[in-house]
């Protein structure tokens, strides 16, 4: 049986410019069984907010879980700049997704990122007021060290950990934080599961990304769509369904604004591959293969982005 809990529906691109079409995907995904929404206060320059809040008017609160990051800052002009996770700032962040999203709590809240000059129990403390408060219901964190996850889980229940994950990314299979994670009975979601587009059958996306010239991204998919061939699925979905084969207790976010793209999502789920194939996957795309194409790690400390 198809297990529709194990998606998520991602809410990064959606916009007052595609508001519509945005809306539509939110609330096709709620008719779908599909209830994790993902959101940052910063997608958008808080415009994700605002369209969830339009596509969730009149939605009973017990249908949707609610997710929200908080601290990136972005530049007027587009990209970011640093990073806000102060302890003292953590109430005003929520303040505002609240007053955008017209909600009186949600469910996940977590930094977007950490900050290595402010130890990771600080920022938990400061969450864990507004869960106190009743504006929080329970805690997450996404992209950092295993250290830092062992640390926050022993002063605090964490509730849900965001990782980047893929066929080309493995690095959390190997550096300790799943273990920490499973340890600790936390929520895992995985998110570009396609590698912001690096793994997409789409002929141009991801082309552009430093490291990845068009020719060398069509050798590396090559293979892929032999295997997605013979499994009679496209290669998207069967780089999804390996995520979930891999990972039993595995869930993943898919970040779009089209509800034929969650469809598609959502058809992966049905996708069954077998140790066998996983090998087989594994082998036609090694994992270094993509080593640092088109892949940026963020270090943030004292609020400035170090690369």
């Amino acid at each position: 049986m198809t297990d529709i809990k194990r998606l998520g529906l991602g809410c990064m691109g959606m916009n007052m410019s595609n508001k519509e079409r945005s809306i539509e995907t939110i609330r096709y995904a709620l008719r779908s069984g599909v209830t994790l929404l993902n959101t940052g206060e910063f997608y958008g320059g808080g415009e994700s907010e605002m369209v969830l809040r339009e596509a969730l008017a009149g939605v009973s609160r017990d249908r949707y879980f609610l997710s929200v990051k908080f601290g990136v800052l972005p530049q007027p002009g587009g990209g970011i700049y640093g990073l806000d996770v102060k302890p003292w700032n953590v109430k005003a962040h929520l303040a505002y997704s609240l007053h955008r999203l017209g909600l009186d709590y949600v469910d996940l809240y977590q930094p977007a990122r950490m900050d290595e000059s402010i130890p990771v129990e600080e920022i938990i403390g400061a969450i864990q007021e507004c869960v106190d408060a009743g504006y929080v219901r329970n805690i997450g964190l996404t992209q950092l060290a295993p250290e830092n996850l062992e640390r926050a889980a022993k002063v605090n229940q964490i509730h849900t950990v965001e990782l980047a994950y893929s066929l080309a990314n493995r690095n959390i299979e190997t550096n300790g934080i799943l273990d920490v994670a499973r340890k600790h009975n936390m929520n895992i979601l995985a998110f570009s599961v396609l590698q912001h587009g690096l793994l997409s059958d789409n002929s141009s996306a991801g082309a552009g990304r430093p490291g990845m010239p068009q020719e060398v991204k069509e050798a590396i998919l090559s293979g892929i769509r032999e295997i997605a061939g013979e499994k009679n699925t496209s290669v998207e979905n069967l780089l999804q369904a390996y995520v979930y084969a891999k990972n039993p207790d595995m869930s993943i976010l898919i970040g779009t604004t089209r509800k034929e793209h969650l469809q598609d999502s959502i058809n992966a789920l049905s996708v069954e591959l077998s140790a066998e194939d996983i090998k087989w996957i594994e082998t036609v795309f090694p994992a270094e293969q993509l080593q640092g194409m088109g892949m940026r790690n963020f270090i943030f400390r004292d609020g400035r982005m170090e690369m």
